[in-house]
Order: C-alpha cells, then sequence, then structure tokens
C-alpha cells in the first residue's frame, strides 16, 4: 500500500518567507571588551605566556563548535575579532594546540531553586525561568 500524499502548502507571503530563511542562517557571537586576552607575567623564569587561558579557551571552543581544524579556527578567530572591532592577535595553531593539553576549564556553576532555560531561535536569544516556556505554549 502507498504512502499518502504529504500536504502542499501555498505560500503567499515571499518577503516573509525569505526573510524568515535568511533568518535562520544568523549567527551571533558576544564578545567582553574587558575580557582579559593577554596574559598578566607570571614572575617565574622564562619566556611568559601572551595570551590568556580566556583567550585559547575562546578559540578552541570555536574549534568544537564548527569542528574546524587548528588552523582553520585561527582564521575564524581572527574573522570573528575583526567583525567585533577588536585588533587582538590571535594565537597560531601550534599555540593552541600546546595549550590546549595543560588547559583547565572552569565552569562556573551556581545552584538555583529555579532554574534557568536558554531558548537560541532564529528570532534571538531569550531567558526564561522554569516553567514560562511551557505556559507561552
Amino acid at each position: 500500500m502507498s504512502q499518502p500524499r504529504k500536504p502542499r502548502y501555498r505560500t503567499s507571503n515571499w518577503k516573509q518567507y525569505n526573510a524568515s530563511l535568511k533568518a535562520r542562517g544568523s549567527l551571533t557571537v558576544w564578545l567582553d571588551k574587558g575580557m582579559c586576552w593577554f596574559a598578566t607575567a607570571s614572575g617565574k623564569r622564562g619566556r611568559s605566556r601572551k595570551f590568556s587561558d580566556a583567550a585559547i579557551q575562546f578559540c578552541l571552543t570555536l574549534k568544537n563548535l564548527f569542528g574546524l581544524a587548528l588552523r582553520q579556527t585561527t582564521g575564524l578567530a581572527e574573522s570573528v575579532l575583526h567583525l567585533c572591532g577588536l585588533a587582538w592577535p590571535v594565537p597560531d595553531f601550534s599555540t593552541l594546540c600546546r595549550r590546549q593539553l595543560d588547559l583547565n576549564v572552569q565552569v562556573p556553576y551556581t545552584r538555583s531553586q529555579a532554574g534557568l532555560h536558554l531558548l537560541v531561535d532564529s528570532t534571538g536569544i531569550k531567558f526564561l525561568g522554569e516553567g514560562e516556556w511551557k505556559c507561552k505554549k
């Protein structure tokens, strides 16, 4: 027995439809300009590190998020910083390779009674408390 045919919907508002398809491909990256991009002096003998752990973690997050190689990651990080209007240098791929081995990622965790849901879609970022998205359905 054959499958029933899928319904075919006619698009009447092409301008809105094209805008919604375009919005699906939008990307928002938020960087704090007060972020410590360069490492502070360690006070030890030898050459000190040029980039902070936050800078390395930013680049490695881009690497894992988009599934890139390290050389591609440096190019993407340069482009993102350029689009943000920041003239910060980007660590090269060998620095990223060395530093990813001993990088301690600290994810802050605060326990709260009410959960926080982060909804990201093509219309923007929305922060809602626990259960609010259920009420708005």
